[in-house]
């Protein structure tokens, strides 16, 4: 299965991504002290190389995007992973629906904050999200 698509112009990252490619980052949510213990942070460390204690940024073929802090910490954030995603327009960024998880937001909380993230060539992200943007 592919990890992403093109439909109407909007670059969706799989709902499953079980392999990356040798660019591609996966992006997930987590808690800043990096206790990947659950959801998409657990595979995220046994899969893609996600550090432990690591709550923030990229490591292996990863970006940890903490969740669990509250709204401003998310926002803020999502805005450092931005920033990131456009200083490395060499790597594919594969968002997952990061928050609506176990941090327990919606994607109509959550979608928006991607909003300047979505004409990004290189990011990719989730169908839910694209509903909502």
């Amino acid at each position: 299965m592919e990890n992403t698509s093109i439909i109407n112009g909007r670059r969706i990252a799989s709902d499953r991504i079980a392999e990356l490619g040798e660019n591609e980052i996966f992006v997930f949510g987590s808690n800043i002290h990096g206790a990947h213990g659950g959801g998409a942070a657990r595979y995220a460390h046994q899969k893609f190389g996600a550090e432990w204690g690591v709550g923030e940024g990229l490591t292996g073929h990863t970006y940890a995007l903490p969740t669990m802090e509250g709204d401003a910490s998310l926002k803020q954030a999502v805005e450092h992973f931005i920033a990131c995603a456009k200083a490395h327009p060499e790597l594919t960024f594969l968002v997952t629906a990061v928050g609506c998880g176990i941090a327990g937001y919606t994607p109509d909380e959550v979608a928006p904050l991607f909003r300047e993230a979505a004409p990004l060539e290189n990011v990719y992200l989730p169908r839910v999200f694209w509903e909502v943007l």
